[in-house]
């Protein structure tokens, strides 16, 4: 069933401006010459498809809390998650608390944070974050978007990775992966995270939205990268109106596969399908690993 201009809103996190909503039908059916019934058939195989090659996605951020999580968001901006997860340990052991970083020195603060690059900006974001949470939230993070998007370095993205992650409230997280598969699928012709957001909501129920969100971006890491998508080696081919734009030949497109469906990786991927209620905690362990 369509999202109606201005639901997303009462199912929890979208909270979309109401004409954005009202062009997503009108503005695909026209690009494509495919039905909004035939795109949301499609869409779903999609994700349907998603489910059973990632049936262990997750966020891979690592998180304890909300406020865990919305620093390490924003920490993440222009550098990997994996890097993120390196040095937010420390991070939370010196600053366990909104109060302990808006109270903090900010070259303590930038040591710690600096291999994520544009380390004082962030850390001037996370003071002034942290500051509002303080005065604003008596130091903890809200679970609205309207609030959430009010804090300094926090926008859409952000607060949809919290309130579905943190929350369990739903939400669609526009990252430059999501945003290019929702492209290559013909989910959507914009590069307007906002209106990119509208025109994927409008296909899927909100329930599943944050694991859309989640399988898509994983799909995106691993697979149909930005360059030299693996093709011949993607799940959803059937169903990508993109195929052949990267590497069609099952054994070459094999190669350009990262992460756990990198060759080589059998015995990591073994596992995480084998537990997937701890893939993350099977992901961290083989990070430290030497290599």
């Amino acid at each position: 069933m369509a999202t109606k201009p201005g639901s997303a809103a009462r199912h929890g996190g979208a909270g979309l401006p109401g004409a954005v909503l009202a062009g997503a039908k009108s503005r695909r059916t026209r690009a494509s010459g495919e039905t909004l019934l035939g795109l949301k058939r499609r869409a779903r195989r999609i994700n349907k498809a998603l489910a059973e090659q990632y049936p262990y996605a997750h966020a891979e951020l690592d998180f304890r809390s909300p406020f865990e999580l919305v620093v390490a968001t924003v920490l993440s901006a222009q550098t990997t998650d994996v890097l993120v997860n390196q040095i937010t340990p420390a991070l939370f052991a010196r600053y366990p608390d909104a109060r302990s970083i808006a109270e903090a020195e900010p070259a303590e603060l930038e040591a710690i944070i600096k291999p994520t690059g544009f380390f004082r900006a962030k850390a001037r974001n996370l003071m002034a974050l942290c500051t509002k949470l303080v005065d604003d939230f008596d130091g903890e993070v809200p679970g609205r978007l309207e609030d959430l998007v009010k804090l300094p370095g926090v926008g859409r993205k952000t607060a949809n990775v919290v309130l579905g992650n943190a929350f369990g409230v739903p939400g669609l997280t526009v990252d430059t992966h999501f945003g290019r598969l929702a492209r290559r699928f013909g989910w959507t012709e914009s590069d307007d995270p906002v209106r990119i957001e509208s025109d994927v909501a409008e296909l899927f129920e909100p329930r599943d939205w944050t694991m859309l969100s989640h399988r898509v971006v994983f799909h995106g890491r691993r697979v149909c990268h930005s360059r030299k998508p693996a093709c011949g080696a993607c799940a959803v081919a059937n169903w990508c109106p993109s195929y052949g734009e990267g590497e069609t030949d099952p054994e070459k497109a094999k190669k350009l596969l990262k992460y756990e469906l990198a060759p080589g990786q059998e015995e990591l991927l073994a596992k995480l399908l084998a537990e997937t209620h701890r893939a993350a905690e099977i992901r961290m362990e083989s990070q430290r690993r030497p290599r």
